[in-house]
C-alpha cells in the first residue's frame, strides 16, 4: 500500500518538472536509508551546535580546532537543508507525506525559522519554470553575477520570520542560558551564513547561471563534473543538478549513480 502511495506521490511531483526522462521509481530500502542518513546529519549537527556553543572554552589550546568545527558545522547545516529538500519532494520517506512534512518543518525551523509551506511552494515553483522570470530562485536581471543574485535570493527568503527566530534564539542562548557571545557567533551565526552561501553557489548559481554554452534542455540546469567526494563535500551531491531536475524523485544520496549512468550513456 505504501509503495503505491509513494509512486502516486512521486508521479504528482514528476508532473511538475518539465519533460522528465523516466517514470518515478523507488530505490531499495529508500526510506530506511534516507531516515538513517537524516538522523546521522541531524544528531551530528545538534552535537556540535550545543557542544560548541555552550561547552567549548575558547583559548589558545582550542583555537586551532575552531576553523575545523565551523567548517564541519557549515557542511552539516547544508546537509540539513538537503534533507528538508528531499522531504519537499517526498523522496525522504516515500509514501508518508505527513512524515515528510513533519521532518521538513522541524529542519527548516531549526535551520533559520523558515516556514515549511512557503519554502516548499517556492521550490515547486522553481521546478515549474526553472531559470525563467517565473522562477522565484532565478535572478533574471543579472543571471551571470553571483553577488547581486545572492543578495536578491537571500533577502527573498530571510524575512521577518527568520529574523525574529534567529534573534530569539541568540537572546535565549546569551541572556538566559549564559552562552558566550563569541561562541554563538562562531558556531551558530557563521555556519548558518556560510551554509547559505554554499547552498546558493553549488545548488542555484552554478547550475542555473547563464553561460555562452547555454543549457541542454528546458530544465535550464547543468551538473558539475565533480567526483563523489568533492560532490558530497560541496553540497551533498546537489551539484548533480540536471539529474535532480530531470528526476526530482531521486534522493540526494542516489544522485551520483544517476549522474554516472547518464555520463556513461553519453559516452
Amino acid at each position: 500500500m505504501h509503495e503505491y502511495t509513494a509512486l502516486t506521490e512521486m508521479n504528482t511531483i514528476a508532473r511538475r518538472a518539465p519533460a522528465a526522462s523516466a517514470r518515478p521509481t523507488l530505490r531499495p530500502f529508500q526510506a530506511a536509508i534516507g531516515l538513517t542518513l537524516a538522523a546521522a546529519i541531524l544528531v551530528s549537527w545538534l552535537t556540535i551546535h550545543f557542544g560548541a556553543v555552550f561547552f567549548l572554552e575558547l583559548n589558545w589550546t582550542t583555537a586551532p580546532f575552531v576553523p575545523l568545527l565551523v567548517a564541519v558545522q557549515c557542511w552539516l547545516t547544508v546537509g540539513l537543508f538537503i534533507v528538508a529538500h528531499d522531504a519537499m519532494h517526498g523522496s525522504l520517506v516515500p509514501g508518508w507525506p505527513r512524515l515528510n512534512a513533519a521532518i521538513g518543518t522541524f529542519i527548516l525551523t531549526i535551520y533559520a525559522g523558515f516556514a515549511w509551506a512557503r519554502i516548499r511552494a517556492a521550490h515547486m515553483a522553481h521546478h515549474d519554470a526553472p531559470g525563467t522570470i517565473d522562477d522565484p530562485d532565478f535572478f533574471a536581471d543579472e543571471p551571470d553575477r553571483f553577488w547581486p543574485w545572492f543578495r536578491t535570493f537571500f533577502m527573498r527568503y530571510f524575512g521577518r520570520r527568520s529574523i525574529l527566530f534567529v534573534s530569539t534564539v541568540v537572546t535565549l542562548y546569551i541572556v538566559v542560558f549564559g552562552a558566550s557571545v563569541a561562541n554563538v557567533v562562531l558556531f551558530y551565526g557563521m555556519p548558518s551564513l556560510l551554509s547559505s552561501i554554499q547552498l546558493f553557489y553549488f545548488g542555484t548559481f552554478r547550475p542555473h547561471r547563464h553561460e555562452e554554452s547555454g543549457f541542454v534542455d528546458g530544465h535550464n540546469a547543468r551538473s558539475n563534473e565533480f567526483g563523489y567526494l568533492a560532490s558530497l563535500l560541496s553540497c551533498f551531491h546537489f551539484g548533480y543538478h540536471h539529474e535532480h531536475h530531470d528526476q526530482p524523485w531521486v534522493p540526494w544520496w542516489a544522485l551520483p549513480s544517476q549522474w554516472q549512468r547518464k555520463r556513461e550513456a553519453a559516452l
